[in-house]
């Protein structure tokens, strides 16, 4: 569930931040209605059942304890569960992520569908898995290393019970994994690191201790045994890709009297091409297992060519498409306001002032949904010398640019240092959005507004929809976002696989 009750908190900061979402959506929502929120509203029973409900209590003397732990935060709370109440029908969905009750709904009908289902190891925040949602496929477990994308995920996935989101060591979860996978499985997905890259025919990527969470990776393969292994990485593994494709061809497991093995291929994709606003290259491996081969009458290399062909006509979105209908921002000048909230630099959840589908781009990432809320969408802190920097140069222009040879802190050492800065090009599809966000943006300089990308905009240009919302400190939003696949990219493939698990 996505609250826990208020007398068994393990973390008292996340705890706090669900229900400072809580409350900023109420009252986002009743300032986009011209509604006036309640002041001084007094507890009740309905207010207690909806606590109740919600998951926060879990029975009315419980009130005492959450007004020691939320303090300033209590009578917003208590005014806002109030407001709900009484204006329900302004709310659609929009808080059914945030209720226990609601999530346990959602959970039983995905249990009783026929979905096909996915393993998603090294998860991160979910852009691979919502890619495989999108296609039609149901999350049966995900798995990460990294406390705040594991909050990110489950947030965000409300169909999957938050005990099947583990936040662990894949070493322990792949020794165990009886524990935590009871179900067939239709597809693996994940990308695991690889920090040791051996040259070719010197040492097979496997057996570098470099590279254990890799080997960990395919010791999930061959104990879940899925029809299908989609894995992702960077475009420098391309060195040992034939180094992989070896490792899974050693894969050779008997159950209930039959032997399975895996055939594999491997292509550089580009998410530009799956209609993503982004150049992005990514290496892709697809491993079939062997009797869905024979089966199906199809190999690895021809799902690679129908995902080739069936995104062949996509549109081609550029990075303007992404910044399109979103409030312009001032970057805050004084540090540490980075988590503060303010009307010229942005807010973690406010009012959008847009429909959300505003242009071609924006109705492929949302579905052609209308999304009334803005979600981390806040510029970040620029000192004065950045803030010359980003405001002379013009779009496509780096650090080695002479109108900032004057004040550019790196001129003796451009060599290391020419993509320190960067302007982006609004007619061009972003560059590749990195983790690297997360210790400075001067590499994604706004092409029009003298700030950097803020993470929906970077998160726009990953193609996560505008209703993803990315929890834990700012900076951490920037990692979560630059590390994940995008979605498109992911539903591309996705969309192939799925036709062959009728």
């Amino acid at each position: 569930m996505i609250f826990e009750n208020i007398n068994n908190i393990s973390s008292k900061d996340e705890f706090l931040e669900k229900v400072l979402i809580y409350i900023r959506l109420v009252e986002v929502v009743a300032e986009r209605n011209s509604y006036v929120l309640p002041s001084d509203s007094v507890i009740n029973n309905d207010v207690i059942n909806e606590l109740i409900s919600i998951g926060i209590l879990s029975e009315s003397n419980d009130i005492t304890k959450l007004k020691i732990v939320t303090k300033d935060l209590y009578q917003r709370l208590i005014n806002c569960v109030n407001f709900y109440l009484d204006h329900k029908e302004a709310f659609g969905g929009l808080l059914d992520k945030l209720s226990n009750s609601k999530r346990r709904d959602l959970q039983i009908a995905e249990q009783n569908n026929n979905k096909p289902t996915i393993v998603d190891f090294f998860a991160g925040a979910g852009g691979l898995s919502c890619g495989f949602v999108q296609a039609g496929f149901k999350v049966c477990f995900a798995n990460d290393f990294e406390d705040v994308c594991v909050r990110t995920y489950r947030f965000n996935h409300p169909e999957l019970p938050s005990e099947k989101v583990v936040k662990g060591d894949i070493r322990h979860i792949v020794d165990n994994i009886n524990d935590y996978i009871n179900q067939d499985v239709d597809v693996v997905i994940g990308g695991p690191p690889c920090q040791g890259f051996s040259s070719a025919n010197q040492q097979r990527i496997i057996d570098d201790p470099r590279n254990e969470l890799y080997k960990y990776y395919i010791k999930a393969v061959s104990k879940i045994l899925p029809k299908f292994v989609v894995m992702e990485n960077v475009k420098g593994m391309l060195t040992v890709a034939e180094q992989v494709v070896e490792d899974y061809g050693n894969i050779n497991e008997e159950r209930n009297g039959n032997t399975y093995s895996y055939s594999v291929a491997y292509k550089l994709l580009n998410s530009a091409d799956f209609a993503v606003a982004q150049s992005r290259e990514r290496l892709i491996y697809i491993a079939i297992r062997n009797d869905v081969i024979q089966e199906k009458g199809i190999t690895p290399q021809q799902i690679f060519a129908e995902i080739e062909l069936a995104n062949n006509g996509n549109n081609r979105y550029l990075l303007r498409d992404a910044l399109e209908a979103i409030k312009s921002l001032d970057a805050p000048r004084i540090k540490n306001m980075n988590e503060v909230d303010d009307e010229k630099t942005g807010k973690k959840i406010d009012i959008n002032k847009y429909n959300g589908n505003e242009n071609g781009y924006l109705r492929l990432i949302n579905n052609n949904r209308i999304i009334p809320i803005l979600y981390n969408h806040k510029a970040r802190y620029v000192n004065e010398i950045n803030y010359d920097i980003y405001r002379l140069l013009d779009q496509g222009d780096d650090a080695s640019d002479p109108k900032i040879a004057g004040i550019m802190p790196y001129t003796n050492r451009l060599h290391c240092f020419k993509d320190k800065y960067y302007k982006l090009i609004a007619d061009k599809p972003s560059r590749t959005i990195t983790a690297h966000l997360r210790m400075d943006c001067h590499s994604h300089i706004h092409p029009f507004q003298v700030r950097a990308l803020t993470p929906r905009e970077a998160a726009r240009c990953q193609s996560f929809p505008d209703d993803y919302i990315f929890l834990g400190a700012y900076l951490k939003t920037y990692m979560q976002i630059g590390n994940a696949v995008p979605c498109l990219m992911a539903k591309g493939i996705a969309n192939v696989i799925k036709k062959y698990l009728s």
